[in-house]
């Protein structure tokens, strides 16, 4: 880790060993009133909550969690074939209120905190950007973070994760089934199949959430089905 990525260590006692490399980033947001809140439950033992980096609004960036150890951010959860994802992935929590306590766009500041980070944690560990994803991706069911107004698409062009493909077409499947599988394809948990449509519309498609298949959500993940299976969405 390059220690000009971070304004400070604060440790929380919240982590354990791995059991597998690492091969993934989550991105979160926090979803409490405060910066201080957040960082006051990651360090409480009780709350058996933590992550490997916090950047507040400010993009004051704290270190919680070495990430050679297993920090405790992701919970039950599922990404291409990994339901162990705590141990495979670094966590980054994004300081902001959330849909609960009056979720905003995350600031510039931030979002410039979080860049050079994530492109470091990427070149060190030869993570995928398939593998660069939000809480909502891998916990469908559960969670929305960073949620529809988190900056993908920026991302995507910096090279940080997979650009949001535009749909060539609109794409039906012949019925929902097909298009759940195509999802757990691609690596969602389809165990609640309209969470996990709702989820990857929050991430690929973020002006419509309503968990309902169309033809454009159809159109994109097969762009994205596509651009895997020819290897170019590494």
């Amino acid at each position: 880790m390059n220690r000009w990525l971070v304004n400070r260590r604060v440790s929380s006692p919240n982590w354990n060993e791995r059991k597998l490399p690492i091969t993934m980033v989550v991105l979160h947001y926090t979803g409490m009133k405060s910066a201080d809140d957040a960082l006051s439950r990651m360090c409480d033992p009780e709350a058996e909550v933590s992550a490997h980096y916090m950047i507040d609004e400010e993009g004051v960036v704290t270190s919680l969690v070495p990430e050679g150890k297993r920090a405790w951010h992701a919970g039950h959860s599922y990404w291409r074939g990994v339901t162990d994802v705590n141990s495979a992935s670094v966590g980054i929590e994004l300081v902001n209120p959330g849909h609960e306590f009056g979720y905003r766009p995350f600031p510039e500041a931030q979002m410039d905190a979080l860049l050079p980070l994530l492109a470091d944690i990427l070149e060190r560990h030869d993570i995928p950007r398939a593998n660069v994803v939000g809480h909502s991706d891998i916990a469908p069911a559960r969670k929305e973070d960073p949620g529809e107004l988190f900056d993908w698409a920026r991302l995507g062009q910096l090279g940080l994760a997979l650009e949001i493909p535009r749909a060539k077409m609109n794409l039906f499947y012949d019925n929902p089934g097909a298009f759940y599988l195509a999802l757990e394809r691609f690596g969602y948990d389809i165990t609640d199949g309209r969470a996990a449509v709702a989820a990857f519309q929050r991430r690929w498609r973020p002006a419509i959430i309503d968990g309902e298949i169309d033809g454009e959500i159809g159109g994109i993940l097969f762009e994205l089905l596509l651009e895997r299976d020819i290897g170019r969405a590494r």
